[in-house]
């Protein structure tokens, strides 16, 4: 498994690919769902389509590389604990831009800097891949720490790239 310079030596983070082992797969898999299942149990999220999200975790990692992006999942003393997807914008939102997506830390990995590294991956990917910047939309009710690390990695408010119909939703860009 590959580590990235940027954590501890007791967390790791691989990047799923077409030839990443079924097994680091469905571990990726169930923390995309993991995700999913927290985000339908939150307060105004009645309309956040479960369904869609188990095809898109069916379908790891391809349901993210057939849209310009990726997937990484992060791994604490050795156990699946988190994970994050990307995926390209599209021009008439802004050119050469990613969207970071489904960001998730197991609850018992929580505080471990899990977070962090995962944002700060995807934006050294998009960095190297040329992007112009990174959005994403929250829910700063039910994620306030995911929005405390964003805001301290220089994302900034902006006004909806989306028109996502989840209650109480927050965007964010961050320039590159």
């Amino acid at each position: 498994m590959a580590t990235d310079p940027s954590i501890s030596s007791a967390l790791t983070l691989r990047e799923i690919n077409a030839t990443t082992p079924p097994e680091t797969i469905a571990e990726a898999r169930a923390l995309l769902l993991d995700y999913g299942r927290f985000v339908v149990a939150q307060a105004g999220a009645a309309r956040f389509c479960f369904g869609s999200l188990e095809q898109e975790a069916d379908r790891l990692p391809a349901s993210y590389h057939e849209q310009g992006g990726g997937c990484l999942i992060a791994y604490a003393r050795g156990n699946p604990a988190g994970f994050v997807a990307w995926r390209a914008l599209p021009a008439s939102v802004a050119s050469d831009a990613w969207e970071l997506k489904r960001l998730w830390v197991a609850p018992g990995n929580r505080g471990l800097g899990l977070g962090r590294a995962l944002t700060q991956a995807v934006l050294d990917r998009a960095l190297a891949a040329g992007r112009s910047a990174v959005f994403l939309d929250t829910v700063p009710d039910a994620m306030a720490a995911a929005v405390a690390v964003y805001r301290e990695l220089g994302f900034e408010p902006c006004p909806p790239y989306n028109d996502s119909p989840i209650h109480g939703i927050a965007y964010f860009r961050k320039d590159l």
